[in-house]
């Protein structure tokens, strides 16, 4: 099957990306600046992403809200129109993360639901809706000079706050931008019409936000602490396991897994998610055992952390694995020394805003 590409494919080829599949996709992995340059550009002023890959499901109509509450674990009385919420699509048998989702509350009786590149047929076999995902392209803008920068294109969008939508003309093109993002940076994204894509990335260019492929946005949300679905979410996995019990509204009286997710609350988990330093520049991967006193553990997603200048990885260890426990992991034979640290291993920057 060949590889989808984005309204922005041409300009990625143009500045000399070099391109992988991920998800379906023919995405920028990294441009010729390199990973490290444009992880640390994010962490220290500001760059961009395309991220069309992530799919965009749009649920609209008197029953949406309904819908959505009932299906999703997280609480959308929490919210209201105009706001975004972080949330988890849960298999009903086992409790188990089908998928980690942002919800858009666009307007009253609109919402897009954005799922990961390879589960839009998914969540629209769960939520209903459209997929309106080849019909836009979706410029992630993170760091903290973001806002600084965007306001160079659009002051309405940088005014966006964090965790707001609203709909807003940008270049001419009527866009939906969120304060959203994926780097634990400050930041936006911006949902743009095909047609606009080019304008929208090349007034961003000429505003000094760096283009920025997938490898960086991956090492930022791992020294983030954020969850990748098919690493620390997934098939197996649920909420609890991820050490994401916020993401749940207990207090619904019913949403899709309740059932098994309350049941495994309340007998306890059988492994929990935690975070590790490493000694040295040799990062741990994915995979690697985690040797501890309480039993071995898995290494979900592992690299070297540009901004501390050691590895770091998320694990899944035996519950009762504490903060400061000392741990052994395995990697392909040699043993790397590890101690359980507080997440997430960089705090964001503060705003340029």
């Amino acid at each position: 099957m060949s590889l989808r590409t984005t309204a922005l494919h041409a300009n990625h080829l143009r500045l000399g990306a070099k391109m992988v599949p991920f998800g379906g996709w023919d995405m920028p992995v990294a441009y010729p600046t390199g990973t490290i340059v444009e992880h640390m550009a994010c962490r220290d002023s500001a760059v961009m992403f395309d991220v069309s890959h992530l799919g965009t499901v749009r649920v609209e109509g008197p029953d949406a809200f309904a819908r959505l509450q009932e299906v999703l674990t997280n609480d959308l009385t929490k919210i209201s129109v105009g706001r975004a919420q972080y949330t988890h699509l849960l298999d009903p048998s086992d409790a188990s993360v089908v998928d980690d989702i942002i919800v858009w509350w666009v307007d009253e009786e609109v919402f897009d639901v954005m799922p990961n590149a390879s589960n839009t047929e998914r969540a629209l076999r769960y939520l209903g809706g459209r997929d309106t995902t080849a019909t836009r392209t979706v410029i992630a803008v993170q760091g903290p000079d973001a806002r600084n920068l965007v306001a160079r294109v659009s002051a309405e969008a940088s005014a966006i706050g964090r965790f707001r939508v609203e709909r807003i003309d940008v270049c001419g093109a009527p866009c939906v931008v969120a304060g959203t993002g994926y780097t634990g940076e400050d930041g936006l994204e911006i949902a743009v019409p095909n047609e606009a894509a080019d304008a929208v990335w090349t007034a961003l260019a000429d505003a000094s936000v760096l283009p920025a492929g997938l490898g960086a946005r991956d090492t930022l949300r791992l020294e983030a602490g954020l969850p990748l679905h098919g690493h620390e979410l997934g098939e197996g996995i649920t909420p609890l396991q991820a050490n994401l019990n916020w993401v749940v509204g207990w207090n619904k009286p019913n949403f899709q897994g309740r059932a098994p997710l309350v049941a495994e609350r309340e007998r306890g988990v059988s492994r929990i998610l935690r975070g590790i330093a490493t000694e040295g520049r040799r990062p741990a991967r994915e995979g690697s055992v985690v040797r501890t006193s309480a039993g071995d553990g898995i290494v979900t997603s592992g690299n070297f952390s540009p901004v501390l200048g050691h590895g770091i990885a998320l694990a899944f260890v035996p519950p009762s694995v504490a903060e400061g426990d000392a741990v052994d992991i395995d990697v392909r034979g040699t043993v790397v020394a590890g101690r359980v640290v507080k997440l997430p291993f960089v705090r964001k920057q503060a705003s340029g805003a």
